[in-house]
């Protein structure tokens, strides 16, 4: 069964959030404020996604994710009100896997959830154990990435990303496209998102991210993977 933690200051959110997810089988554990949930996580207790209000007193959902990336890869969805889309951009820039904009559905959150969970946690159907390009292994038995030698630690999400271009290399996709098969989601105004997840990968696997080597931009057209021999 997974365990998602639900971080957030109101109690009703956090009521409604479990309503939706013990629906669904799944067990919740709760936290009022950022440092509830990074305890939890220093604590050790099983868990396997994080739905985090930006927005929280004691610590704010951005400085909790900020020390969580330092010591876990969980996935974590963030939940914003509209008017903190600059906060979302943020969010995305320390870690956030996704977010999902308050007033949510039940259908819109358990979508989000299942498909972070399918993607991040679940072992890939149909795709080969191992990928190489160039510098860069994958390992999908392990989820591990090897650059040049080197083991990168990336988000269940830059994960995806580099497992999705590592199997179709040289072929372009548009920023949507990217978020409708890798998030598995509609991808209405999700452009930002899949522009910050790729820009921290590159700095990851790039010698010179602003010179990239593997994933690369076709103007007007979206990202591919270079084929690299």
């Amino acid at each position: 069964m997974f365990n998602i933690l639900i971080c957030d200051d109101e109690a009703d959110i956090r009521t409604s959030l479990k309503i939706y997810l013990t629906s669904e089988g799944y067990s919740v554990q709760e936290a009022c404020d950022g440092a509830q949930a990074l305890a939890a996580i220093k604590n050790g207790d099983k868990i396997d996604l994080i739905l985090m209000d930006i927005m929280m007193p004691v610590m704010n959902g951005i400085e909790a994710m900020v020390k969580i990336r330092e010591i876990s890869t969980v996935p974590i969805i963030l939940l914003s009100a509209k008017s903190e889309d600059s906060d979302i951009i943020v969010g995305l820039n320390v870690g956030a896997d996704d977010y999902i904009t308050k007033p949510f559905n039940s259908v819109e959150v358990m979508a989000r959830v299942k498909a972070l969970l399918r993607r991040a946690l679940s072992p890939a159907h149909g795709h080969s154990d191992t990928l190489v390009n160039g510098g860069i292994e994958i390992d999908n038995r392990t989820k591990s990435v090897t650059v040049d030698g080197n083991e990168v630690s990336l988000t269940p999400k830059e994960y995806e990303i580099l497992h999705f271009f590592m199997e179709h290399p040289g072929e372009v996709f548009p920023p949507k496209d990217i978020y409708r098969l890798v998030w598995e989601n509609d991808p209405y105004g999700a452009e930002n998102t899949v522009t910050v997840h790729i820009r921290h990968l590159r700095e990851k696997i790039e010698i010179n991210p602003a010179e990239p080597r593997y994933i690369k931009v076709s103007w007007g057209h979206g990202y591919k993977m270079e084929k690299i021999d």
